[in-house]
């Protein structure tokens, strides 16, 4: 076989030049190798966390939603007897939520849902707030950032039982608003408690997530807005904002997780079989600790699937801005505030 010339007169031999020759297929089995080896050595690497979500998360939830298809112990219609094993019944613990229940179900699934979207959105405009005011250079910032952090250090139950105290009839809350309110008994001021408690405990957690957010956003940024003349206003809409969204989504994503499976601060602000503060979290423990095994599971079923289903929601709607490249968006700003006009260059005659 006759070798070829190139332009400059030198012979390549068409093995090397080839796609085809023997070199070329021998990188691309050493590629086929590589990246075989780097699957391996990532399984490898991700099997504890795998393992540990199994145990964790999908073991529990599959022995949940075998349970929903047993009924309570008791007696057996077709001998009479005690039964001492659970009955096989299928969906019609289901069927009784959304039937005979459907009333007290609806009701919890609605107060979830008022207090996930209600206290959410509270938060979201509080935490941003904090995280603007951490993230200020002043005297006495690390005092601050301390304080502004505090509650979310409370644990939930110390939480419930503090304000509490503070929404008693004789308490702080009646105090300042001059009025006699008995915000734990039923009603909308039970709401309220709820949402009040629920908010002061959690929005520091959103302020610390945008805060971090905020302290990779480059100086130069702000410093070539205010050289174009933006105000603060326009620096917080069209710098701030844009590049602290990723980390804001994902402190939103975080608490509606959250928020949905509230029970602690309700049952103890509140108390247990409240009509107006119920929520499917609460329902759940009611019919577990009257051994009812199978309803109690099949709310849990339910609240599992709306959480899910919400989650999957929030990020086929926001996936992109959950993973921005918050760099590239930030260097795109960059170059577009930064960019000078190259000066002309003068012609010298003679």
């Amino acid at each position: 076989m006759a070798d070829t010339k190139t332009p400059a007169g030198r012979a390549v031999h068409p093995a090397v030049g080839s796609s085809s020759g023997p070199l070329n297929r021998r990188r691309t089995r050493k590629q086929v190798r590589a990246t075989a080896g780097s699957g391996r050595m990532a399984a490898l690497l991700v099997s504890p966390t795998l393992l540990v979500l199994t145990i964790v998360v999908l073991y529990p939830t599959l022995m949940a939603l075998n349970e929903s298809l047993y009924g309570a112990k008791g007696l057996d219609p077709k001998t009479g007897f005690i039964s001492d094993t659970e009955p096989f019944v299928g969906l019609r613990n289901y069927a009784d939520i959304l039937g005979q229940a459907g009333e007290r179900f609806w009701n919890a699934f609605w107060n979830t849902t008022f207090f996930t979207v209600v206290t959410v959105a509270l938060e979201t405009l509080i935490g941003v707030a904090m995280a603007l005011i951490m993230h200020k250079a002043f005297r006495g910032r690390g005092l601050v950032r301390a304080g502004i952090l505090v509650p979310w250090a409370v644990p939930t139950a110390i939480s419930g039982l503090l304000w509490r105290w503070i929404f008693n009839s004789d308490g702080i809350a009646n105090a300042l608003i001059g009025h006699q309110v008995l915000w734990t008994t039923e009603g909308f001021h039970a709401k309220v408690a709820v949402i009040v408690a629920e908010v002061w405990k959690t929005a520091p957690f959103i302020g610390l997530l945008v805060l971090a957010g905020l302290q990779v956003i480059p100086k130069e940024v702000y410093e070539a807005a205010r050289i174009d003349g933006a105000s603060a206003p326009r620096q917080f809409w069209h710098i701030t904002l844009p590049l602290v969204k990723p980390a804001l989504l994902v402190a939103m994503l975080f608490r509606c997780m959250d928020a949905l499976r509230m029970f602690d601060l309700p049952y103890i602000l509140i108390g247990a079989q409240k009509h107006s503060v119920e929520t499917l979290s609460m329902l759940a423990q009611h019919e577990a600790s009257n051994v009812r095994f199978g309803p109690a599971s099949a709310y849990s079923v339910l609240l599992f699937l709306y959480v899910f289903l919400i989650a999957l929601t929030f990020v086929r709607l926001l996936g992109a801005d959950l993973i921005g490249d918050v760099g590239a968006d930030t260097r795109k700003r960059k170059g577009r505030r930064l960019r000078i006009p190259a000066p002309r260059r003068k012609e010298v005659t003679a």
